[in-house]
């Protein structure tokens, strides 16, 4: 009987753990993934834009 509370309150932590503190943290870390992305985008559109513009005269 033990064990199997156990297991139950283990499982439960367990589960906590994940939603609480795991998935926000990777929520995050894409966030910030996706806003690198777009910055580096609009970094290498610009610099696209800058050398055909200089190179054309």
């Amino acid at each position: 009987m033990g064990k199997v509370v156990m297991l139950v309150l283990g499982t439960l932590l367990g589960l906590f753990v994940v939603f609480n503190f795991l998935l926000p943290m990777l929520a995050v870390l894409v966030k910030v993934a996706l806003i690198i992305g777009v910055v580096a985008l609009v970094v290498f559109i610009a610099v696209t834009v800058v050398g055909k513009s200089s190179r054309s005269h």
